[in-house]
């Protein structure tokens, strides 16, 4: 079996093969765009479509501004559409400043791209051309939707969500900062806050309807939800009902990823950060902690990582898992190093190093 890891990065896009997971073959730099000579810009978003293996790049360009390319051959060549692929309508008084997430919906062809400013956009043709959510971009509390200190921006877009143990097409589940969390259960013809619980320390209101910093936001297996908060880590099995905070055990409750197993679903990664106004690891230690009782306990994840010194923390899209039946699990660091570990190994492998600052990471069997 062979496996890639896309790798977007501050000075653009990298990709890693490997038959074990254990070794790993790094390329150069990938050339998105041809007739950009001048730079080589940055990835925020990457995305696997799990239909068509159809790779989705989130690039900027310091000549032309941002776009989304695509490669059919596992990023041997990219494409980029005649027209803007992600664009506001006419009527929008708001431009496309980049994407933070692609996402992947049921049927074959529907990507989502959560963006900046604060929105949603669907695609029918596999991310050739996108339409703005209107629903959401309409909703009475985006006037408030305030940027956090990475952007005003939809990083979290999850399509569908387990209901009466099957995945319903019509819900899906989004978060912002800020914001906070927000869903539908109707296609996306309305949203409703799903925020209950979630603490919004720096408000003088700390527990509003909505106005919380969520910074990342996964679903396991069976639906539940795991939320990476703005100082708090939280669990919910509906969002809609409220969320129970899962923080003690953490050496601090403040970072940016988190990542949910993709078959046990009390099994959830976590990367802490000290603080909000120190993004360095705790004990200045590259940190990874791991629970397997939905975060009742916590418990260090540390093998194989480096034992001295360390300073790279890991951002909101930077880790992620590639889903096999053996999963794979791989963060990326603001050092530029990655890591990739599997269920069975016990202990993290070095897959780069010297890499520009890590922003997204994704993973695939192929």
């Amino acid at each position: 079996m062979a496996y890639l890891l896309v790798i977007g990065t501050r000075k653009g896009l990298f990709t890693a093969t490997s038959d074990d997971r254990r070794t790993w073959e790094v390329g150069p730099p990938h050339r998105l765009d041809p007739q950009d000579f001048a730079s080589y810009g940055a990835v925020y978003a990457v995305g696997v479509d799990p239909h068509t293996r159809r790779l989705l790049a989130g690039a900027e360009s310091s000549h032309f501004g941002p776009s989304v390319f695509h490669s059919d051959d596992l990023g041997a060549t990219w494409n980029e559409p005649e027209q803007a692929p992600i664009a506001f309508p006419e009527d929008v008084d708001s431009s496309f400043t980049r994407a933070w997430q692609f996402a992947f919906g049921p049927e074959p062809g529907t990507v989502y791209a959560g963006v900046e400013p604060t929105a949603l956009f669907r695609s029918a043709d596999g991310g050739e051309s996108f339409e703005l959510v209107r629903a959401l971009w309409d909703h009475p509390h985006r006037a408030d939707w305030w940027p956090g200190a990475g952007g005003a921006a939809i990083h979290t877009v999850l399509p569908g969500t387990v209901r009466a143990g099957h995945t319903d097409p019509a819900a899906m589940t989004v978060a912002m900062s800020t914001g906070g969390v927000y869903q539908t259960l109707d296609g996306g013809a309305s949203w409703n806050p799903a925020n209950r619980g979630i603490s919004a320390g720096f408000l003088p209101d700390e527990a509003p309807e909505y106005g919380q910093c969520v910074h990342k936001v996964a679903v396991a297996a069976d639906g539940r939800f795991y939320a990476q908060n703005h100082h708090g880590v939280y669990r919910s099995a509906d969002p809609a009902s409220g969320w129970t905070s899962i923080a003690d055990g953490l050496p601090t409750d403040f970072g940016f990823a988190m990542v949910a197993h993709p078959h046990r679903p009390d099994t959830v990664y976590s990367f802490p950060v000290v603080s909000q106004e120190v993004h360095l690891p705790p004990d200045n230690r590259l940190q990874v902690h791991r629970t397997d009782d939905a975060g009742a306990t916590w418990r260090p994840d540390h093998a194989g990582l480096p034992d001295g010194r360390y300073y790279g923390i890991v951002l909101r899209d930077g880790a992620c898992t590639d889903g096999a039946d053996v999963p794979g699990f791989y963060f990326g660091t603001r050092s530029g190093d990655v890591y990739a570990t599997t269920d069975d190994s016990g202990e993290w492998t070095r897959v780069a190093a010297h890499l520009p600052d890590v922003l997204c990471v994704r993973a695939v069997e192929v």
